[in-house]
């Protein structure tokens, strides 16, 4: 997402701001029409657009019988963080409230066109209101005051500069622009574009009642006589706007055809530039030198596996070990960090629960159970049978990774047949959360005599081992 606004947002404000030094001031009203509502397009669709360019690397062939042994330990830490969370819950609550005020307005015009008389007027339909109003428009829909129209006050001129808006269909223009101020709120730049958008519907209009009445100094003059009116209607097009002046110069501009051309031609770098620097990606493909095997299948297999059990996670890379810190999305990583910190994911197999083990499993002074991933007291084993699980695992713990809570030799995790199915099964498919932090650590120092401590340590834990699993394969023997 962020990605997205960032590359949509520089196109946005370059765009508008040649529009401002480049083609307002020119009279070409249709063609900046155009240009703005095609720059709101094109800037949200750039993002989408890659064009890759394939650069040859040489690289070495790591063989497959070569084995790498890192030393440290490796922490896998699933983090879940808070922070997108709670900017999607406001973004989604200013979102909320600005939708609302945005149908508000927009049902308080309907209520208004329903509520009044109603004439048809050549190609739109004129709203008689009871306030004082200027003439403006939504949709093909004309508001102007009851008192003033059935007085004949309005003048022809209006009716006309009003009539263009209804004829060019300016309110869609409008409605798009809010829209997307409303979806994007926090993007002030989509405020200066719906001012210039509006400014150039005001353009187009007095540029057709130019043309029809030819009278420039009396257009002016009532344009003049009207500014000081208010107006509240965000969604309609009206006379009341804040950039009178520019209208009133526009009005005397004389039009070169040589620099209307010139403006136009020179946007085509400019739209060129933007998909080259934002669209274009160099794309490193190795070109192996070495005279062994290529890669086999079956790494480009793993790859694949990889590839889309990690799709779209961040991954996190913390490696004391080689001084490297990775942040960045899967798809960001190099083949080779790809290979080097994340393993290949296997489908998870049924294994089923001999009743030998299932029966020391109610031993509570050696064997910690978890079933489904919920701790449970050992006696609590008599409520099931060994083959109510088709699934499990167990594993030794060393003492010094023991609890008080749990200060059991060992820890068994068993798994019913429905949650097999629903978490386990596919598991191998899909990684389940947004991020996975990865941490190398250093090996710490030890003495001569803290290592021989602890190959004691290990030593005293395997026999300890050895004589817990000793009744399992005696079990066993005597069965067969």
């Amino acid at each position: 997402m962020t990605d997205f606004l960032i590359k949509s947002s520089i196109p946005l404000i370059t765009l508008l701001l040649v529009y401002f030094l480049l083609l307002e001031k020119e009279k070409m009203h249709q063609f900046n029409r155009f240009y703005l509502l095609f720059s709101l397009v094109f800037s949200f669709a750039i993002p989408f657009i890659t064009i890759e360019i394939i650069e040859e690397i040489t690289t070495p062939i790591i063989q497959n019988n070569t084995i790498q042994i890192n030393q440290g330990s490796i922490v896998i830490v699933e983090e879940t963080n808070y922070l997108p969370i709670i900017l999607w819950s406001i973004y989604g609550l200013v979102t909320f409230l600005l939708s609302f005020r945005f149908m508000r307005n927009i049902i308080k015009i309907i209520s208004k066109i329903n509520s009044n008389t109603r004439i048809d007027y050549k190609n739109a339909t004129l709203i008689l209101l009871k306030e004082k109003v200027l003439p403006h428009t939504f949709l093909n829909y004309i508001f102007i005051n009851e008192i003033d129209y059935n007085n004949q006050k309005i003048e022809a001129e209006l009716f006309s500069h009003e009539l263009t808006h209804v004829t060019q269909k300016h309110t869609f223009d409008v409605l798009f622009i809010e829209i997307l101020k409303t979806i994007f709120w926090f993007n002030p730049i989509f405020i200066f574009y719906k001012k210039a958008i509006q400014l150039n519907h005001e353009f187009l209009a007095d540029e057709k009642v130019v043309k029809s009445y030819n009278n420039i100094p009396f257009y002016q003059n009532l344009l003049i006589s009207k500014v000081n009116y208010n107006s509240n209607h965000l969604l309609t097009s009206n006379l009341n706007y804040s950039l009178t002046k520019k209208r009133l110069i526009m009005m005397t501009k004389t039009v070169s055809k040589t620099k209307v051309l010139l403006c136009k031609i020179a946007l085509l770098p400019l739209f060129s530039g933007l998909i080259f620097f934002m669209c274009i990606e160099s794309v490193a493909q190795e070109k192996s030198v070495s005279s062994s095997k290529k890669t086999s299948k079956s790494d480009s297999s793993k790859d694949k596996k990889r590839d889309d059990y990690y799709a779209g996670v961040r991954v996190i890379v913390k490696d004391y070990t080689r001084n490297i810190m990775i942040d960045k999305g899967y798809e960001k990583l190099s083949l080779e960090e790809k290979r080097r910190y994340l393993g290949v994911p296997y489908p998870i197999k049924q294994n089923k629960l001999p009743p030998s083990n299932f029966e020391s499993y109610k031993n509570s002074g050696k064997y910690a159970i978890w079933i489904d991933g919920i701790n449970i007291r050992n006696n609590k084993l008599n409520n099931y049978k060994s083959s109510d699980f088709v699934h499990y695992t167990s594993s030794y713990i060393h003492k010094n990774a023991r609890s008080k809570r749990f200060p059991q030799n060992f820890q068994c995790s068993l798994y019913t047949k429905k949650y097999f199915e629903e978490n386990l099964k596919n598991s191998h498919l899909k990684y389940k959360n947004e991020s996975i932090t990865i941490t190398f650590k250093k090996p710490e120092k030890i003495s001569s005599q803290d290592s021989i401590k602890r190959v004691k340590i290990i030593q005293e834990n395997m026999i300890e081992m050895k004589k817990d699993l000793l009744p399992h394969q005696n079990n066993s023997k005597q069965k067969t």
